[in-house]
């Protein structure tokens, strides 16, 4: 199967009490790797600047097998700086490059999606009316082409992830989220996004996502575990018990985000144990990743022979 994931691709900057240290990331970047390591090969359609850190984002995506189709950005490559000092909540700043974060949607990345089985969005400028409509057109596009060619049109996969530091309207982006996301499915929310967008709660949030014609909605609650509904079915799973300390939550989201979408890819639960086995995984990836610093996707299996001491050091 022919996953392409589309977003952004950026370097993640974390400064706390121990210095600062940068990493390869992006929400997209991080589902697109996941994907890869869980044995679904993944392409990967976002922005990138002609400088070094862009170089160091392109042998990231070279080492895990993942494509890349990027847009070139005037502006440099996209940064976020996450300040941890002090013990207190994260604070993050997002440099121009992510605040005005665009994506073409040319012949390539048109033929990328309309080859794709299933399309993966996250963290998408859903804001800018003008790329909403350029990607939902480049989707029916390539349905119109499946149908013509005898063939199941391309599933959808979205996960909004806005970001404060980068939404400029969250009225237009609600808009074009829930553009996306009838329909699709699979839609990946958490409690943050609740908040942002909608200032209302999760439950609430996946009650509408479900009216609006999504298929399944995983909705996280960082320390509260998650939760999937899909077709009638609806099961809850706590987060995941797991040798070791929690080291960063940083990319617990988006592995939980690529399990799913892993899962989906191999076959569609059709009962509430086999929604269940999906939603278990997920958040036993989570939990693994959390395990070591930054956002790459690990699973239980990582932990077993490594001195759990030592692991995000």
């Amino acid at each position: 199967m022919t996953v392409v994931v589309v977003g952004d691709a950026l370097i993640d900057e974390l400064r706390d009490d121990s210095g600062v240290r940068e990493f390869v990331g992006g929400a997209a970047l991080n589902v697109a790797v996941g994907l890869a390591r869980l044995g679904v090969p993944a392409m990967l359609i976002a922005m990138l600047g002609d400088d070094e850190p862009a170089t160091r984002i392109r042998r990231y995506l070279a080492d895990f097998g993942v494509g890349l189709i990027a847009t070139p950005s005037l502006l440099g490559t996209a940064r976020a700086v996450s300040e941890r000092t002090g013990g207190g909540e994260p604070t993050y700043v997002f440099n121009e490059a992510a605040q005005k974060r665009r994506i073409r949607f040319a012949d390539r990345e048109r033929e990328a999606i309309a080859d794709a089985d299933l399309v993966v969005v996250s963290c998408v400028a859903f804001d800018d009316a003008e790329q909403t409509t350029e990607l939902a057109e480049a989707i029916a596009a390539a349905a119109a082409r499946a149908e013509s060619e005898g063939r199941a049109a391309a599933s959808l996969a979205v996960d909004p992830n806005p970001r404060s530091g980068m939404m400029h309207d969250p009225a237009e982006f609600v808009r074009g989220f829930e553009r996306l996301a009838a329909g699709a499915a699979l839609v990946k929310v958490g409690e943050d996004d609740a908040a942002l967008l909608y200032d209302d709660r999760l439950d609430a949030l996946r009650a509408r996502l479900i009216d609006l014609g999504a298929q399944a909605v995983l909705a996280t609650e960082g320390s509260g575990g998650a939760t999937l509904e899909a077709g009638g079915v609806i099961v809850t799973r706590p987060i995941s018990n797991l040798p070791g300390r929690i080291v960063d939550t940083m990319g617990a989201g988006d592995a939980a985000f690529a399990a799913t979408v892993a899962a989906l890819v191999e076959a569609t639960p059709t009962d509430a144990d086999g929604w269940a086995a999906v939603l278990q995984s997920a958040m036993d990836t989570a939990a693994a990743t959390c395990r070591f610093e930054g956002a790459l996707l690990r699973t239980p299996g990582a932990l077993s022979g490594t001195d759990l001491d030592r692991i995000g050091t």
